[in-house]
Order: C-alpha cells, then structure tokens, then sequence
C-alpha cells in the first residue's frame, strides 16, 4: 500500500504580498510604532488617517505577518518589540522622533460622540439656538436634563448657553440621545502606542509622556544658568557680552560714585548724593543744634501717604533687585 504524503498547505496571494509591502515599510522608516486598535473606532481612525497621510503610514494588519515581515527585514531587537504583539494592533510608520510622533498624535485628537456610561473629560455646553427637532416627547427631555427651551417656528429652540455636564460627570443615556441629536461630540478620541521602535531601541508608553510646560522651564533654567556662568567669566558670546557689558557698565559706575570720579555720566549722580547727604546733615544740626538756626524744609505730607510711597519704593527696590540678581547672581 503506497504511503500519503500530505500536500504542503499553499500560502494565500494576499499574504506574500502583504508581508511584502510590510518588509518595504519596514526598510523605509526608522520609527516604527505599535497602537491599541480596539479602543479607536473606524470613523475617528479613517480622519485620523486622513489629516496625518503626508507623515505617518497607518497600517492593519494580522500580528502573524508582521513577525514574519519584521524577520525577514532584519529589524534589530524585534524578540523585545514583539512581546507588544497583543490583541489587535495599529501599525503607524513614520521618520520622525518618536516623542514627535507622540505630540502630534495628541494634538490630532479626534472628537467623538458620547455613549452612555461615558465620562465627560471635560465641561459639555448645550449651545443657544435652533435644535431643529420638532416639539414633542423630546420636550419633556429637555426639561428633566434642565435645558431652557421655547417652540419657534415649529421646532425646539434652547433659549440660552447650558452647561449640561461638568469634568468627572457620568453621561446619562438621555443626555447621550441629546448630544448625538444635536451633532455634539464632547469626547477626544486618542490613538494609546503601546511601544515604539527607534532604529533598535524600543520606548514603551510609559516612557513616551512628555510635559511640554515642565520641559520648556527646565531648559529656560538651565539656559539662566549657563547665561549667568557666561557673564560671570566674561565668555565672548554675542548674547552673553551684552549683559557682561552691562554688568561692568554698572560696576564702573558704582566704582566711580563711591571714588566721587568727575564724569558726564556721573556728575548729576554725585550732585544729587551730596545734596541728600547735605541735606540729611542738615536735619540733624538743626534738631541737635537750634542755635545755628537751620532751616531745613520739609514737606509736608500725611503719615499714611509717606507709608504707602515708601512701600512703593520697597517693592520697586526688591524688584529691580531680583531682576539684577536673575541676570548676573
């Protein structure tokens, strides 16, 4: 009795050239990342796809193929990226950093509709205006959710701006037929990468969150930092010479008041120093010693208003202090 060798199992048309074009993608972008697809839904995806066509490359396909596809491109650390092969996946391809890559995607967030049970992110306003919706059982709706509304040329008006949901609230099923009804869509549909693949290195999520604000004051301190260094060593840089010119101006200028230096630029100074210390001089002779009949004028002025002025001149001192001391330390 001859022996059955059974049939090799013929791969489909679809998948060779399928891992094909995946290899291809592979080899002609140096980011590649992984998405939770369960959690976008297609109308939100196909926008998303639409507006970010020019630089990312969104692609479904099986888990199965990319392995396959990834193997045969020769993709560096892939045994450490596939353990993110789970469940089903966005393949996004693009040449770009990948905190790039993560900032804009979350500025590309896609509004979506509520459903019920959904919590509002942040607050939902009813606008003012004609529902189109004619009067009826929908009436009543409006009333229990406490929206104003008035019947106008046979439809439902809502009489003013309502805020119908505040950050944290649950969306009741009644609210959620409104907004739908009214084309209100207060949700933000965001692609979740579960990694992303660098020329070899892989960066899971958690390490992908980027504080824009905390970034920005982190290299403005440290640009502070270095500008200080710079003027306090003279270093000669444009930028930093510009305060150190200023620095040794003010200096100079210090010097040459205390020296009593005759200058154009320090003349007015010293006459002005000399008549406050005459002055102050003055004041006290003529309390210590009436006899020699000093007359030194005073203003006068309420106790209150000299308090406020020199509260005043306090806080423009601190002021100009700290602004001194932010430039130079």
């Amino acid at each position: 009795m001859a022996m059955m060798v059974p049939r090799a199992k013929r791969i489909p048309e679809w998948k060779i050239r399928e891992v094909e074009e995946l290899v291809e993608l592979i080899k002609k972008h140096s980011v590649i990342a992984i998405a939770d697809l369960s959690k976008i839904p297609t109308k939100q995806l196909q926008i998303l796809r639409k507006k970010l066509r020019d630089k990312i490359v969104f692609r479904v396909t099986k888990n199965t193929l990319f392995k396959l596809a990834a193997r045969k491109a020769g993709l560096k650390n892939f045994e450490e990226f596939s353990k993110y092969l789970e469940g089903m996946n966005l393949f996004l391809f693009a040449n770009m950093n990948p905190f790039e890559l993560v900032i804009l995607l979350d500025k590309n967030a896609i509004p979506a509709p509520a459903k019920p049970g959904d919590i509002a992110p942040k607050e939902i306003v009813v606008p003012a205006g004609s529902t189109g919706i004619p009067p009826g059982p929908m009436l009543s709706v409006f009333g229990r959710l406490k929206i104003p509304t008035r019947v106008q040329d046979g439809v439902i008006w809502i009489a003013k701006d309502t805020v119908v949901a505040k950050p944290g609230d649950k969306i009741s099923p009644e609210l959620a037929s409104i907004l739908n009804k009214l084309g209100i869509e207060p949700l933000e549909v965001k692609l979740t990468l579960k990694a992303v693949y660098d020329r070899g290195l892989i960066i899971p999520k958690d390490k992908l969150v980027v504080d824009l604000e905390e970034y920005k004051q982190n290299v403005l301190e440290a640009f502070m930092n270095a500008l200080k260094v710079g003027v306090e060593i003279a270093y000669p840089e444009p930028v930093v010479l510009k305060y150190t010119l200023t620095k040794a101006y003010m200096n100079a200028l210090a010097l040459a008041l205390e020296a009593t230096i005759i200058a154009s630029e320090t003349i007015e100074l010293i006459l002005m120093k000399a008549e406050a210390a005459a002055k102050s001089l003055a004041s006290i002779l003529a309390e210590k010693v009436p006899e020699l009949g000093l007359q030194v004028e005073k203003k006068e002025e309420k106790v209150e208003e000299k308090k406020e002025e020199e509260k005043k001149e306090e806080e423009q001192e601190e002021a100009l202090a700290a602004g001194l001391s932010a430039l130079f330390g």
